[in-house]
């Protein structure tokens, strides 16, 4: 009864007129976002951190989180019409995808798509809505102590589940955590890092880190890369799956909605992995193998419910521990911590509203995306012919107008400018930068919780083995990081990334 009652009390938060607004808003950016290759949602919302300042925290968080589900109905269609992921998580679409719209059947890969989205989304906003309760009643037992370790083992899953080197992932890793204590020690009043240059005293901002690192960058890498777009010329054909497809595709969006959601918790890039696994699992399992790769409707089913569904569950770690497990999360740690909300398990208790919110929220952009996403294909398709030369120009006018908003500062701008260079030269030597971001979003509550349990055991480093939680999560985070560096193991792990 707790559920419904809480669910009641999300609802009617979500469906007030300026929320509804938000959401839609979210999400048409979102699935704007996921058509034009090159401008993933972790860059679009840094870009939008700044317009968020002067909306309420509630409304700010469901826009943000609109355009990150969004971004994955989005990327699907680009999958599907131009054999070009929009997304990561919709690579595996186009191998189906694409084959199923150059036979004319474009509209049924769309639509099944759209459906199995809605279907994974529903159940994975239920899930949360079940989970939330029990998980932040645990989350409160917790000490520092096992928080710290909590974190450890997060980050030790994202240098496992990051694409590439183990090495470079956590280099990547220590650096974000270094970034993290730049500027003025809280407790001491010591400048750290700072050289000596005032404007690093407060420390360096999320959203100039994160819109240079990611936003800045990720245009630049783009401008390098010549346009193709294979963008089908057959008729899209009729929208909604016949009884039989239906019947055929249902098992695999229940698979794929299992897969996904499970996956997605996961630290690191779960979300990523489940259409992977998905398609792996239902070509596996297919009577017909041969079928995969030349239009098999199973093939788009799976992997596009399971991307939807480890979109949404990933918010599980955030909402009920305040741990981000991916960037895009990491961003939505910023975005509360710039409205002044503390993330955590208290979140439920102090800010019912905006956690039971969001979450109905989630349900409210699926629908809507199943809405607004079949009838505006057409709509896509010709915002897919825009060139990227004009649209580049106007994202970074547009940005830095925002980095300089929020602190009238023009070294802010400047600061961007050289994240921009960092993060291109991070991308061009073969580094993956989420999990820079993510260390430097946790670098901060680590450091907090590490003084904390120190202070408590008057110094005692035994704390963090003699607690039995805290002594399981470090276990599990060494013997992750020990399974992850053996040969044979990071062998696998690069053939499995390679595929």
């Amino acid at each position: 009864m707790d559920i419904i009652a809480n669910l009641a009390l999300g609802f009617s938060t979500a469906l007030t007129f300026q929320n509804i607004g938000l959401c839609l808003l979210g999400c048409l950016i979102g699935t704007l976002v996921g058509v034009l290759p090159g401008v993933g949602p972790i860059a679009t919302i840094t870009m939008l951190l700044p317009i968020t300042f002067g909306i309420d925290p509630v409304g700010a968080l469901i826009m943000l989180a609109g355009i990150y589900y969004g971004a994955q109905y989005g990327g699907s269609t680009t999958a599907i019409l131009v054999n070009i992921p929009g997304e990561a998580t919709a690579v595996v679409t186009t191998l189906d995808g694409h084959e199923m719209a150059k036979q004319g059947r474009a509209g049924t890969a769309l639509g099944i798509a759209a459906i199995g989205s809605f279907f994974a989304g529903t159940v994975a906003t239920l899930v949360i809505a079940a989970v939330a309760v029990p998980l932040t009643k645990l989350a409160l037992l917790f000490g520092p102590a096992e928080y710290f370790s909590l974190m450890v083992m997060g980050l030790v899953f994202a240098v496992v589940l990051a694409r590439g080197s183990v090495l470079k992932a956590i280099a990547m890793i220590l650096g974000g955590l270094l970034l993290s204590t730049v500027g003025t020690d809280l407790e001491t009043g010591e400048e750290r890092m700072t050289f000596g240059y005032g404007p690093l005293a407060d420390g360096i901002d999320f959203a100039i880190l994160a819109m240079g690192i990611f936003g800045f960058a990720e245009v630049l890498r783009n401008l390098e890369v010549t346009e193709h777009r294979d963008v089908v010329r057959k008729a899209i054909g009729r929208l909604l799956p016949s009884l039989a497809e239906l019947r055929q595709s249902a098992p695999s969006i229940l698979r794929g909605t299992v897969i996904g959601g499970t996956l997605g918790i996961l630290p690191g890039n779960g979300a990523v992995l489940g259409p992977f696994a998905s398609y792996s699992l239902e070509k596996k399992i297919a009577k017909e193998p041969r079928r995969f790769g030349r239009g098999a409707i199973e093939g788009v089913a799976g992997p596009e419910s399971a991307n939807n569904a480890g979109a949404q569950t990933s918010f599980i770690p955030l909402l009920t521990l305040g741990i981000p497990p991916n960037a895009v999360m990491a961003l939505m740690v910023g975005a509360m911590t710039i409205h002044g909300i503390v993330p955590g398990p208290q979140v439920m208790t102090r800010n019912p509203n905006m956690f039971w919110g969001m979450i109905a929220s989630m349900w409210i952009g699926n629908l809507m995306l199943l809405i607004i996403n079949l009838p505006l294909i057409g709509l896509w398709v010709k915002l897919l012919k825009v060139p990227y030369r004009l649209m580049f120009p106007a994202i970074l006018i547009f940005s830095s107008i925002g980095v300089y908003s929020i602190n009238n500062s023009p070294a802010d701008v400047v600061f961007t400018a050289v994240f921009a260079i960092i993060g291109y030269g991070i991308l061009k030597l073969g580094f993956e930068p989420a999990p820079l971001l993510l260390g430097y979003v946790l670098g901060k509550l680590m450091e907090e919780n590490l003084r904390r349990a120190l202070i408590i055991s008057r110094g005692d480093l035994m704390t963090f083995v003699e607690r039995p939680v805290s002594a399981v999560l470090l276990l599990i985070a060494v013997g992750l990081l020990v399974v992850a560096v053996l040969p044979s193991i990071r062998k696998s792990r690069d053939e499995v990334f390679t595929e």
